[in-house]
């Protein structure tokens, strides 16, 4: 039963992190700010964390298995190429409208002045989106012909689709990252 309210009271940090980060000014959050948020002691905080950098890491791990786990379904479900390239930058673009918070640890927002190696992680979780994409890429040169080169292509999809993220952290999540998207990647293909 104490697992059962540990792992609550984790996932209630968490989430309380992650709507924190929601807030468009963009301020440094403190642990004693989550701690007084979630009306806890900042020890109560460390008996769940080791760190913040233990907090941040969680919210990459999660950011991590959503996308992946999507992405996972549509190289099974899809088997268009140019199809998959579309859902996987497509759900990039919405994972961003619907998870604001995480949009800022994604650009390495939230990250500034956090240990390095949240931002190496997060530059990794990049150098998977970009392989995905490229493998998708692959299977839609193959099928039309077209004379492409994934790499740049993936490579050139992945800077939008962080830009869009960046766009829209930067403008207080008023500029939605899924606005005029579908009629920008027609240029894109």
């Amino acid at each position: 039963m104490a697992s059962d309210r540990t792992t609550n009271r984790k996932q209630q940090i968490l989430e309380t992190l992650a709507k924190m980060l929601e807030n468009p000014k963009r301020e440094k959050i403190t642990t004693a700010a989550l701690a007084a948020k979630l009306d806890l002691s900042e020890a109560a905080l460390y008996r769940h964390f080791a760190s913040k950098a233990q907090m941040f890491e969680s919210l990459i791990e999660f950011i991590e298995t959503s996308i992946f786990g999507v992405i996972n379904k549509i190289t099974t479900d899809e088997h268009d190429g140019a199809k998959q390239v579309q859902l996987i930058v497509t759900m990039l673009l919405k994972f961003a409208e619907k998870n604001p918070g995480m949009t800022r640890v994604l650009i390495g927002d939230a990250l500034v002045n956090e240990e390095e190696w949240l931002q190496t992680r997060i530059n990794q979780l990049f150098d998977r989106l970009e392989a995905s994409l490229r493998q998708s890429l692959k299977i839609a040169v193959a099928v039309s012909g077209k004379k492409i080169m994934p790499e740049a292509q993936a490579n050139l999809l992945i800077c939008y689709v962080i830009g869009r993220w960046h766009q829209f952290a930067k403008s207080g999540f008023k500029r939605k990252p899924m606005d005029l998207s579908q009629a920008q990647l027609v240029f894109l293909n």
